[in-house]
Formats: structure tokens, C-alpha cells, sequence
């Protein structure tokens, strides 16, 4: 079981950029904030990632590839602690940094 992801959750790319959600489902709330889907791009700024001909970044957008098996909002899973997600232009992942403490899924 792990830690439901919420609005107010702190995201980071692996290379330090801010991640936040373009959207969050408004219907469910865990500690006051709206929880997050898996279908939720998630928004990335200040990403030090170096651009072309460097390397693919910095880090813009992400979008998750896993999410909760057994608890859903709407009929789509909910984003967990250990959900992974992949950045555009990067192709690395999302770090969990912290979210709430309470509610937890699987």
C-alpha cells in the first residue's frame, strides 16, 4: 500500500524541475486537497536538464504509466507515491518528493 498523490503533493523531475498537475478530480479530497488521476499531465518548470545538441531536455511535461490497480475516481486509477511516470522531452521520470500522510491504496 502506498500514499494517494494529491494536489498539494511536492513532484521533481529527476533533474530538479517543479512538477505540478494541469488538472486535478475536484469530486475527491484527501486532507483538504483534490487527489490527481493517471490521466493528469503534469506541468514541469525549471527543469536543468540541458537542450539539443546536449542532450533531449529540459524536462516540459510528464505523463504517468503506472497508477493505483485497486482504487479509481470516475473509473481511473489514482496516482500513488510509487507511481512512474516519463517526461517529455527527457524520457526520464518523476520523483515523489511528498505528499499526504493519511490515505493510502494499492
Amino acid at each position: 500500500m502506498f500514499l494517494l498523490l494529491h494536489s498539494g503533493a511536492i513532484v521533481m523531475c529527476l533533474h530538479g524541475g517543479q512538477a505540478i498537475p494541469a488538472m486535478i478530480q475536484p469530486r475527491v479530497l484527501v486532507n483538504g486537497m483534490p487527489i490527481v488521476l493517471q490521466t493528469t499531465t503534469y506541468i514541469i518548470s525549471n527543469c536543468s536538464y540541458p537542450p539539443s545538441p546536449i542532450a533531449n531536455g529540459p524536462c516540459v511535461t510528464a505523463q504517468w504509466i503506472t497508477a493505483a490497480t485497486r482504487v479509481s475516481s470516475n473509473g481511473i486509477p489514482v496516482l500513488l507515491q510509487n507511481s512512474q511516470a516519463i517526461c517529455a522531452s527527457s524520457g526520464t521520470g518523476l520523483n515523489v518528493i511528498e505528499t499526504q500522510m493519511q490515505v493510502m491504496g494499492q
